[in-house]
């Protein structure tokens, strides 16, 4: 296979975890004889800084041409403590979601053995926790209509029905293929918006009679993945609820470095760790650079590269098995490993595969 693949490195320590995405991809397109072809594009506080433009149009087009995009972490606090600032890195990660139609964002929420004691919750409780959470993408109140003065703000949660049966027929269509088990997550005691999606759920429901369908108001949803995480096979909610709740299902794991992302729709996906840009690791090769490289296995799935992907996962895990690990993770008194020496290790582990 032919692939060709826009980098877009951005800003803070995504420069240097998405060095590792890349050369691990290289190491399995050599050695399952694909040819793989990268270009490299601006994003984020390094676009602003470079051309006033956080998604500018070559960018964009860049975007366009390739067949998938490899992207890192936008996010600068220049901008983060300028609450008057017109133009953000973010908006730059919103513009490219918005122009490529990346309706979708898939984050698995699983947890590896050898970590487990990792995260905050008790093992007995996440030991068995293995769900995507899918979340509703260019929609909501972050698309919706703004307004703000110096004594009042407003954002709209504006959705559509074609917004609504879209995701919810890509979340029915990832339940068929696991555990048969959806879970709509809204707030309508509350939310007209969110009304409109569980009426919506309700009619599509009969369509695929083998998923069992539950609905689940927001609050009692976060509550719900911390106290019994295994409960949740797939779930499905708009774009602001899904921000919050996949963020918070990063501790399942034990750590945000570890999980990895994909957002599908209309054009070129994009492939992407969930966490931020960090930008006081800047340049000090600490960076776990996991959940890059797992999105690069999520990447070979989308193009139904089935064994590529399984080899990134088995590496990953073999690198953790064998305490290969950046420092938020590693055990005590383990070697010391960065963000570079991870990287190699996985593509020797790799190679000699």
């Amino acid at each position: 296979m032919n692939l060709k693949i826009a980098v877009l490195a951005g800003d803070g320590i995504g420069p240097e975890i998405s060095v590792q995405g890349v050369n691990v991809m290289k190491a399995v397109c050599e050695k399952f004889a694909h040819q793989v072809s990268f270009e490299d594009a601006i994003c984020g506080a390094a676009a602003i800084d470079a051309v006033g433009d956080p998604f500018p149009q070559s960018t964009f087009e860049c975007c366009q041409r390739a067949d998938a995009v490899l992207f890192s972490a936008v996010g600068d606090p220049k901008y983060d403590n300028d609450p008057k600032a017109k133009v953000r890195p973010e908006q730059g990660l919103l513009a490219m979601r918005k122009k490529l139609g990346l309706f979708a964002n898939i984050r698995p929420v699983e947890t590896f053995k050898c970590l487990i004691h990792k995260s905050p919750l008790r093992a007995e409780i996440v030991e068995n926790a293995d769900f995507i959470c899918i979340r509703e993408l260019t929609g909501g109140m972050y698309f919706g209509e703004k307004y703000q003065d110096n004594d009042k703000a407003y954002d709209t949660n504006f959705y559509t029905r074609h917004e609504i049966e879209r995701i919810l027929k890509l979340a029915f269509e990832y339940a068929m293929k696991r555990r048969r088990h959806l879970t709509v997550v809204d707030k309508a005691n509350v939310l007209a918006s969110s009304r409109l999606w569980r009426q919506i759920a309700q009619e599509m429901a009969p369509l695929y009679p083998e998923v069992n369908t539950d609905f689940m108001y927001v609050d009692n949803a976060a509550m719900r993945m911390i106290q019994e995480p295994a409960f949740f096979d797939v779930m499905v909610t708009e774009n602001t609820f899904g921000d919050i709740l996949t963020d918070e299902g990063s501790v399942i794991s034990g750590s945000m470095g570890l999980l990895a992302s994909a957002s599908t729709g209309e054009s070129t996906p994009v492939f992407e760790p969930i966490h931020g840009s960090w930008p006081q690791a800047k340049g000090k090769n600490i960076a776990n650079p996991l959940a890059q490289i797992l999105s690069v296995a999520m990447l070979f799935d989308y193009f139904d590269l089935k064994e590529e992907a399984a080899l990134v996962r088995r590496a990953v895990n073999a690198s953790l098995d064998a305490c290969v690990r950046t420092p938020e993770i590693q055990v005590e008194g383990g070697a010391h490993y960065g963000t570079r020496e991870v990287g190699e290790w996985i593509v020797r582990y790799i190679r000699q595969a």
